[in-house]
């Protein structure tokens, strides 16, 4: 499943700055997967998942013991060839450029920009929330207007969209074709994104044909000063600007802006660390009493928004994540890994990661029964450790 976030904001606000620190993570990342193919507006990072490290050591210990080894663990540091090589999830940031006011319009990139949109699968809205007077704000007044200017054109541009399709709208249309235009129609127009007009279930299926911008899932990253990003000041600055994009009278705020969609990183500091090595990453992250960085964060709150899980797999010749929908069946999660997994399909034989961990791996979960197999409509959950039984 391929995952892509779109990141958002008027100029100077930090997204520059942001993006080139998630190159620097792609471009090792890159160094290691060279099958990758990158765009030049596209930034491919890993998803953090500390369980694949876990694994491939579990996997390696198992190999070792096959081959006599009993006092395995130590072994496992001396014997880098038996350890699989780790495979994780992946996440498409696209860094979308030229939104300025007006781009509903053709102003800036106009419709290319409006294009790029459509194409991610979620929103990352870059908001500056600092002060600096070297810094010009171009189109840009504070935290709440920029926020107003972002969400303004996206809602014109679906409302041009709508008001398209109100005038092809055949007479012999559903009725609920019909209801679902003038609804999205009079609360675009009232200045609401499209994700919270009230639609039917059946109204939402059409909507969705319009591939609306303003309907798509949307995180707000809010870049913050330096001396701001510890625990105290995130947290304040969490409880201060969800509260002031929530004000009455600011139309094209969303509803649900609340500390469930706020991101709060320092552009500033994650450029920094993607110069250090990982060692020194993990040191200065310790130093600000901060756990992980705000890319880690923004990648897991995307994972999270759109409802999504990662299943694993764990083999001599690779240790990897999968990323799947949450809810998804056994029989969805095989063709993630092949097509031809579907029609195939037998069994899945899965372990919790926690068993998988605990038991040491594939040959003692099987050996306490905590491998079972499971069918084609078994929901996957989220760590669940896989062997899909495929047929010939």
């Amino acid at each position: 499943m391929n995952l892509s976030v779109g990141i958002v904001g008027l100029p100077n606000v930090g997204k520059s700055t942001l993006f080139n620190a998630l190159l620097k993570k792609q471009a090792a990342f890159v160094a290691n997967y060279p099958f990758a193919t990158i765009e030049p507006n596209i930034g491919i990072v890993p998803v953090p998942d500390e369980r694949l490290e876990k694994l491939a050591d579990i996997t390696a210990n198992e190999m070792l013991k096959q081959d006599g080894y009993q006092t395995v663990t130590r072994q496992v540091q001396h014997d880098t060839e038996k350890r699989p090589p780790i495979k994780p999830a992946v996440v498409n940031f696209v860094d979308i450029a030229g939104l300025v006011k007006g781009a509903s319009e053709g102003a800036g990139l106009g419709n290319k920009f409006l294009s790029y949109i459509r194409e991610v699968s979620i929103i990352a809205h870059v908001v500056r929330a600092f002060e600096d007077p070297n810094i010009i704000r171009e189109g840009s007044v504070g935290p709440k207007e920029d926020y107003q200017t972002v969400q303004t054109e996206l809602i014109l541009a679906d409302l041009a969209t709508v008001q398209s399709a109100q005038g092809k709208v055949k007479r012999f249309a559903k009725e609920s074709e019909k209801t679902a235009i003038e609804k999205l129609f009079n609360g675009l127009n009232a200045g609401k994104p499209a994700r919270e007009i009230e639609l039917s279930d059946e109204e939402k299926e059409y909507a969705k044909t319009f591939f609306l911008l303003s309907s798509k899932p949307e995180i707000i990253v809010l870049n913050v000063a330096e001396q701001d990003y510890n625990p105290a000041g995130i947290e304040s600055i969490v409880k201060k600007y969800s509260e002031m994009l929530k004000q009455d009278g600011y139309q094209t705020v969303t509803r649900q802006v609340q500390h469930d969609n706020l991101v709060v990183i320092s552009a500033k500091i994650e450029g920094e660390l993607s110069e250090l090595a990982e060692q020194e990453q993990k040191q200065y992250l310790l130093d600000l009493g901060v756990k992980e960085s705000g890319l880690e964060r923004l990648i897991k709150k995307a994972y999270k928004t759109l409802g999504l899980i990662s299943f694993l797999t764990a083999g001599e010749k690779e240790v990897r994540a999968w990323t799947l929908r949450a809810g998804s069946t056994a029989l969805s999660a095989s063709g993630e890994i092949h097509t031809d997994f579907m029609k195939k399909f037998i069994k899945a034989e899965v372990v919790s990661y926690e068993d998988f961990v605990s038991l040491g791996g594939w040959k003692s979960a099987r050996e306490k029964g905590k491998a079972r197999l499971e069918g084609r409509d078994y929901i996957m959950q989220d760590g669940d450790v896989v062997e899909f039984k495929i047929g010939t």
